[in-house]
């Protein structure tokens, strides 16, 4: 089975490095599924659940984006993200609390740099909890 190196880098810290036979990104133009030696391209990623498949790992590597980059070459895929968690440090009640907590700090938003601060930290928490939908759905079956 061929694989790729892939980087998943958020502005905190590096969230993924290793290889991987299979990545799926949630990308503005929709669900990117990506196979070593895909041609090059970039594009931008937008919330949601980003899936690793992983050689010799029984379960999909899960990381909640909140929006990014991403940069595939025939060897390497590259996930610059805004924020990004691996699934396994998330909270569904402090993911939803944080969202609330955004929502109110957007209607209240008194200038432009607060309200793209709190447009970032709803992006995160809507990212967290579609990652941890998509965990809920796969364990069912």
């Amino acid at each position: 089975m061929s694989t790729m190196q892939v980087e998943v880098v958020s502005s905190e810290e590096n969230i993924y490095s290793g290889e991987a036979s299979f990545v799926v990104v949630p990308t503005v133009q929709g669900e990117l599924g990506i196979y070593p030696r895909h041609e090059p391209i970039m594009s931008l990623v937008r919330p949601g659940v980003l899936r690793l498949t992983v050689p010799g790992e029984e379960e999909e590597i899960l990381v909640a984006v909140s929006g990014g980059v991403l940069e595939v070459q025939p060897d390497k895929l590259t996930v610059l993200a805004d924020v990004a968690v691996r699934s396994a440090e998330m909270d569904q009640e402090r993911a939803e609390q944080a969202k609330k907590a955004a929502e109110a700090k957007i209607s209240q938003a008194a200038d432009d740099e607060s309200l793209a601060k709190a447009q970032v930290a709803l992006a995160a928490a809507i990212a967290q909890l579609k990652t941890l939908d998509y965990l809920r759905s796969h364990k069912n079956k």
